[in-house]
């Protein structure tokens, strides 16, 4: 049976500048060198990394870089805290700086904060790249949290300062402020979510409303794609998540479905595109 499905890819989705600045700026030393290393996933994608290994970009972690002398290591767009920067000069290390502009600007304001003397809370995710940096900057005293939940259990002073991880969602920011306004603390809040990320909420609502099926691209690992997936699968309840063209299964479409593509922030377009061309295969 043939399906003849009509796929669009949304052209708002793939990359933010972020992992677009890192990602050339590993092309053009991996176009001159043999290899390079990166800290970390360069960007969390699974495919996009395998593509750039194959080039001869060498993913390591913060254990391996202790070891490292004398050696090119990227910084991917997720930043990094201060203790990565001092090790560098110590081991002779030559950092290839990709952190997110919007990333480092956050950095910069939560350092201010921590040396003016305010107890800092973040909203964000334990354990993410971007959050270790920013936390980095408060030489570990910053409340990371998650949800409102974490924060029953603490004990909070009467006063602080609010900032959130760059791709988290305006919406919940605005939520958990206001919540704790309520509460009677005195919240200084500042909104550093990227708006190249918040902008595709309304965008992706709108996109996926013309489709009969919704395939959306993403790699396990991205915060940003199980954010994004949601506002899809809420919008559309024909969403599917997959990471690769393998986890698509042809008993989802149905003949003539008017097909739509979509991603996260860390999805390239040529896994789109591949996408793409397994469907009109069918």
């Amino acid at each position: 049976m043939k399906y003849d499905l009509a796929v669009t890819i949304d052209k708002a989705s793939g990359f933010c500048f972020g992992v677009v600045y890192a990602i050339d700026m590993a092309e053009d030393i991996l176009d001159h060198e043999d290899y390079l290393y990166c800290l970390g996933d360069i960007v969390h994608n699974d495919e996009e990394v395998k593509r750039l290994t194959a080039k001869g970009l060498r993913i390591i972690d913060h254990e391996q870089l202790l070891t490292l002398k004398n050696e090119k290591v990227l910084i991917r767009a997720h930043g990094e805290a201060p203790a990565t920067y001092k090790l560098a000069m110590e081991n002779q290390l030559t950092l290839i700086d990709a952190s997110c502009p919007v990333v480092l600007k956050l950095q910069n304001r939560i350092k201010n904060s921590h040396d003016d003397d305010e107890q800092i809370l973040i909203f964000g995710k334990h354990g993410h790249a971007e959050v270790i940096g920013l936390q980095g900057q408060t030489d570990g005293k910053a409340i990371v949290f998650q949800d409102l939940a974490e924060l029953d259990n603490v004990d909070l002073p009467s006063k602080f300062t609010l900032y959130s991880q760059t791709t988290k969602s305006t919406d919940k920011f605005y939520h958990i402020k206001d919540e704790l306004l309520s509460r009677g603390y005195e919240v200084k809040a500042n909104d550093t979510i990227c708006r190249q990320v918040s902008n595709r909420y309304g965008d992706l609502e709108k996109f996926v409303v013309d489709f009969d099926k919704i395939i959306f691209v993403s790699g396990k690992k991205s915060s940003n794609g199980k954010v994004l997936y949601d506002v899809c699968k809420k919008f559309n309840p024909n969403a599917y998540f997959v990471s690769n063209v393998e986890e698509i299964d042809q008993s989802w479409f149905s003949a003539n479905d008017k097909v739509g593509i979509c991603g996260a922030t860390s999805t390239p377009m040529w896994l789109m595109e591949e996408v793409k061309s397994t469907l009109e295969s069918y």
